[in-house]
């Protein structure tokens, strides 16, 4: 074989070589306030397989996922594009802004919720906020649940807690004085906090940790007029139509504190409310929490 020969197969090897390099390119378009929703378009050629990263401990090997940031700041988002052993790497950087709301996520091994603290309600807002900074839930319970009625949590004593064992006494030492609002009422999805009933707690003071959050059954026009009746208000339009839509328990509303409502996420409420309990409605197979502030 003679020089020249030589010089176009090695050419030709070195072409067929580079043809088959996958090429990395992605764009992405979406809302750029936590807990934004980004939707990434994969614009990679000669790659089967795909690796992302996005800067925030997340990974993916969707081809076109779609990620939530649940916190602000600058990410560098990073796909490998894969062809066999041969792989290429871009990157797009990409800014996160905080909420003006007050929204916590909270996160299940059945899915996740973004619930809005009210300011309406600054006593419970503020206690709730400080408990989630501690990470004082993670790894507490959704101890008592009942299907279309709500889903509770935040007894510390849930935490690590054995099988059958009754709970929800416990609480952080404290309670808080009650918030009640008449424009804020037990629709699905409302956050509400727990308390002790009866003549030892005249002045409804709410546990210092203990909340619920709203399954609720559907709600009729009529049951709202022997609500008013009862609690001596009235309902307002908005109000009305979103009981008629969602349903809730109107018979809690003005007897505890509402401070906040899940935004997003209302499917994960039918599914925790779903499981199987035990005789004191505690779910069988545990169905643990972690909540973080989105800033």
């Amino acid at each position: 074989m003679n020089n020249v020969s030589v010089f176009f197969l090695v050419l030709l090897l070195i072409t067929s070589f580079a043809c088959n390099r996958p090429v990395s390119r992605f764009s992405w378009e979406g809302n750029t306030v936590a807990p934004g929703a980004i939707h990434f378009k994969n614009d990679s050629k000669k790659a089967t397989d795909f690796l992302w990263d996005f800067g925030d401990g997340s990974i993916s090997v969707d081809s076109m996922p779609v990620h939530r940031f649940y916190s602000s700041g600058s990410f560098v988002v990073r796909l490998t594009a894969l062809n066999g052993k041969k792989k290429r790497i871009s990157m797009e950087n990409i800014t996160i802004k905080a909420p003006e709301d007050c929204l916590i996520h909270l996160s299940t091994s059945l899915g996740d919720m973004v619930i809005k603290l009210y300011d309406e309600t600054p006593a419970h807002r503020d206690n709730f906020m400080k408990l989630v900074e501690e990470a004082y839930f993670d790894s507490l319970l959704f101890h008592r649940v009942i299907d279309g009625f709500m889903i509770q949590g935040g007894d510390p004593q849930s935490r690590n807690a054995a099988k059958g064992a009754r709970l929800g006494m416990g609480g952080p030492g404290y309670t808080v004085p009650a918030e009640f609002n008449d424009q804020l009422v037990h629709v699905k999805g409302a956050l509400a906090a727990a308390r002790t009933g009866g003549p030892s707690n005249p002045e409804m003071r709410s546990s210092g940790s203990q909340f619920y959050i709203v399954h609720g059954a559907p709600v009729s026009e009529n049951s709202l007029k022997i609500m008013e009746s009862r609690n001596g208000f009235k309902y307002g339009d908005k109000q009305k139509e979103e009981y008629l839509a969602l349903g809730g328990t109107p018979q809690l509303d003005n007897n505890y504190t509402v401070f906040g409502r899940v935004i997003e996420g209302l499917d994960v409420i039918d599914k925790i409310a779903k499981v199987q309990k035990d005789g004191a409605d505690r779910p069988v197979s545990d169905v643990l929490m972690t909540l973080k502030l989105i800033k």
